[in-house]
This record gives structure tokens, C-alpha cells and sequence, in this order.
């Protein structure tokens, strides 16, 4: 079978294509933005890239196309979208077409949440990889111990990252009602994706849709802690259920814990310790741990687990240091939303204790760019010692929602002025953390180049 994929530079459509060529079929696309990594990775597996949306790839490269595969950036209006539309030719979703050609006859394995789903993926289907599971997995990021964010297996098992996104122009639902898993994490729940869902409970909705699908021999890992997640499940749920939260949280009954120190427990014995390991924070000690009571759900012992964790090398953009110039630390982190701010902050203190962290963030997504979060915006990054914003394309003043932060704050539309108003105060010990779900401009390297040569 030909796939033509629209929008095949994103992440989730760039390793849906590999997976398709994987498994045999002729796959092309195209999308807006054809750049590296996405664009050099598909090229390395054989799959023709076409720039932009043009209807001529209807007479060229598409022409023998079997089906195409619309991606959830494509909307109405888009020139190659209406020409497949008025010509009546085959089309489905990113979602549906893994549903049917891969995940049916598979074990599959869901992480879902507003937060911490690329991560708790990542070391998910490490762990199942090194029990010599053979998973198969779909992952929002790279991992550099799995190598490659997609792959399909001969095994059973398939782990994939499951987003509340929608699924296309013509399917509002979220993605993840189409993955129909048998063992499903939802990790926590808040608002976000204010451009799709106009308030909390409509998301809510959509993770009951998911809950819905789990069958009764499946299981839910679910946070204990989060009353979001406790709304949705009072809402009925089918399957065994297993809570899990931090041993010094209050209020929450949970069959799993996790201490500070590491220390696990499963309804109240001990299962071993939480190795030293490459992701910092207590948000990520709970990421371990449903990534451990997930896979003990298809029989990894803790053990395992925990032997695999000891390994585990982080993921992408996920606190990734991108370099060190003259004692001065920069990172690169996937943080777009209040908490992760304030949990990527956390953990990062924690690590540096009394050293200076400098937090520069882009409010990008959506839901920040409309300025749904921007009252939650100074409390969670109060943490940071000086706080750079960088307020492009924002329709409110950025400045005034950081004055409780006062004079530590600085805005600016400019990115040039943003990163020479960083290297004029950056000193030796201090820690960058630049927080973004885009690319930020290049903002990484600029800075870098700034700051001096990398020894």
C-alpha cells in the first residue's frame, strides 16, 4: 500500500511513517515545514519528502497513493487537503490508520496526561525492551538509549505516547480513543489545549472516552493524588484500577508509592529502590514508578524495572544540557504549561541546590498565547532567580502578569535583546533553563555562541 502523509514533518506523523514503512508500505508526504531532524530521519528510510501542500503531488508523487493520511495540523482551506476532498480520494486519520494496521492485533500499552507523557513512555519501552519484550513503541520525543522515537516489532506489546489532541479536521475526538489499550497510565490531568477544548470538563470528557475502551481484563494506573483524574473515573471505570503517588503525600490512598529517597512500596511492602538515574525531580520519580507498575502489569518484575531505570540515559528536550561555557550550564526543556514550570524548576533546585538558575521560557502554545495560564505564571517560576521572557506574539502584556516577581523579571519581544539581556548577568555556577515546546528561535545555539567557545 502507498500512504501519503500530510504533515509528516510532526512529530507523531513522522514516526507513524516509519512504523508504515517498517511494515512494507511505499510511504511519501509532505508538510510547510521540511527541516532537520524530522526531515533527514525519513530520508534515511527511503520515504520522498515533498515542501508544502501544492495539488501538483496529486499528479506526481501522490498519484498512486492508496490512502492518505491527514495529520491534525491540517485544516480546511489547506490547497492539497481540498483537492484530495473534490477528487473523493481515500483518506483517514494519523490515529486511525495506526489503530487498524498496527495496534489491533498488538498488547498495547497507553500513557496519557497532561504532563509526562513522553517521558513515562520513554521509560516504559525501555524497561519492556530491556525484559526482552521486543515492544514496539510510538514516542512525542527521542529517547538515545531506544535510539529512534518509532519502531515496530514482532512482539506483543506496543507503547505509545496517547494525546487528548484531537485527531483530525473531521474527527474531533482525541487521539487516544482510537489505541484501544489494555493497560493505560493517565498520569495527571489539568486544563490545557485552550485552541480545541473551551474548559476543564470537556477534557475530562475526552479522558472518560479513554477509560471507556478499557476492557475489563485491562488495568488503569492512575496519580491518587490528582482529583481531576478522580472526577473522571467517578464517572464509571470497568477495569482494575491502581493508584500510585509520592509516600509523603497526604489525603491519598494509592497501592503504590515512592518515597524521596527512592524507596517503592506496593500496598504497603517494600519493592526495592528507585536507582540514581538521569531525570530530576519528584515528577519524575512518579513518571518511574507508573512506568514500574505498568509493566508489572504484563509481568516485568520490579526488580527488572528498577535494574532498567539504572540505565536509563533521559529523553530529548526533557532538562537535556546542551552545553557548558565558562562554568555557565544551559539546558534545553520541554516545559510549556505553569506546572511543568514549576516542576521543572523543582527538580533542577534540588540538583543545584544554592547555585543561581536563570529560567527563560516562551509562552508558545496555545493555551498560552491566549493567556489562559497567565495568573498561574508567577507562582511557578518563584523558584527561578532571574526569569527572561520572551513575549513574542502574545495578545497580553506578559510584564504585568510577572510583576509579583519584580525587578528579577525581564521582557522582551526581541530575541537578540532577550539573549544579550542573559549573557550580561550570566556568571560562572549559574544554570540556564530554557523552557519551550517550539524551537524557540534557535535560541540554544545563539546563546551558546554568545556566552564564548565550547571548550
Amino acid at each position: 500500500m502507498h500512504l501519503h502523509i500530510l504533515g509528516i514533518c510532526g512529530t507523531f506523523m513522522g514516526g507513524l511513517a516509519e512504523i508504515a514503512r517498517a511494515a512494507g508500505h511505499t510511504v511519501t508526504g509532505c508538510d510547510a515545514n521540511v527541516y532537520p531532524p524530522m526531515s533527514t530521519q525519513l530520508a534515511a528510510s527511503g520515504i520522498e519528502l515533498t515542501e508544502g501542500y501544492a495539488v501538483a503531488q496529486l499528479d506526481n508523487v501522490a498519484r498512486q497513493a492508496d490512502v492518505f493520511v491527514i495529520g491534525n495540523a491540517i485544516s480546511r482551506g489547506n490547497p492539497l487537503l481540498e483537492a484530495i476532498l473534490d477528487s473523493g480520494r481515500r483518506y483517514t486519520s494519523g490515529p486511525q490508520w495506526l489503530a487498524d494496521a498496527v495496534l489491533r492485533d498488538k498488547w498495547v500499552l497507553a500513557v496519557a496526561g497532561t504532563h509526562g507523557k513522553t517521558t513515562t513512555t520513554a521509560l516504559l519501552a525501555w524497561i519492556l525492551d530491556r525484559a526482552e519484550l521486543d515492544p514496539g513503541f510510538l514516542i512525542g520525543g527521542v529517547a538515545p538509549d531506544l535510539g529512534v522515537s518509532a519502531r515496530l516489532s514482532d512482539g506483543p506489546f506496543f507503547v505509545i505516547e496517547a494525546d487528548e489532541y484531537d485527531t483530525a479536521f473531521f474527527d474531533k475526538r482525541a487521539k487516544f480513543v482510537h489505541y484501544r489499550p489494555r493497560t493505560a497510565v493517565l498520569n495527571n490531568l489539568e486544563y490545557d489545549h485552550a485552541d480545541i477544548f473551551p474548559n476543564l470538563a470537556a477534557i475530562e470528557t475526552q479522558f472518560h472516552h479513554l477509560v471507556r475502551t478499557i476492557p475489563h481484563s485491562g488495568r488503569l494506573i492512575v496519580n491518587g493524588t490528582d482529583e481531576n483524574l478522580r472526577r473522571v473515573l467517578s464517572r464509571g471505570c470497568w477495569s482494575d484500577t491502581e493508584g500510585f503517588r509520592a509516600a509523603e503525600a497526604s489525603g491519598a490512598a494509592a497501592d503504590w508509592t515512592i518515597a524521596e529517597d527512592g524507596a517503592i512500596q506496593f500496598r504497603g511492602a517494600p519493592q526495592g529502590v528507585l536507582p540514581p538515574f538521569a531525570l530530576l525531580g519528584q515528577h519524575n520519580r512518579l513518571n518511574a514508578l507508573a512506568a514500574i507498575a505498568a509493566a508489572r502489569h504484563v509481568s516485568v518484575p520490579v526488580r527488572e524495572s528498577l535494574a532498567a531505570l539504572a540505565t536509563f540515559q533521559g529523553v530529548k528536550r526533557r532538562m537535556e544540557v546542551r552545553g557548558t561555557i565558562g562554568g555557565i550550564t544551559v539546558y534545553d526543556d520541554f516545559a510549556h504549561h505553569p506546572t511543568a514550570f514549576a516542576a521543572s524548576l523543582a527538580g533542577l533546585r534540588h540538583k543545584v541546590d544554592g547555585a543561581r538558575i536563570l529560567a527563560v521560557f516562551e509562552p508558545r502554545s496555545a493555551t498560552m498565547r491566549r493567556g489562559t495560564m497567565k495568573d498561574a505564571l508567577a507562582p511557578s517560576l518563584a523558584a527561578a532567580d532571574l526569569v527572561f521572557c520572551y513575549g513574542a506574539n502574545l495578545n497580553w502584556d506578559a510584564a504585568a502578569w510577572l510583576k509579583p516577581l519584580g525587578e528579577r523579571v525581564h521582557t522582551t519581544a526581541d530575541l537578540g535583546a532577550l539573549i544579550e539581556a542573559i549573557v550580561a548577568v550570566a556568571k560562572p555556577g549559574d544554570h540556564v533553563l530554557i523552557m519551550s515546546n517550539g524551537g524557540f528561535e534557535g535560541i540554544h545555539d545563539k546563546l551558546l555562541g554568545r556566552l564564548g567557545p565550547q571548550a
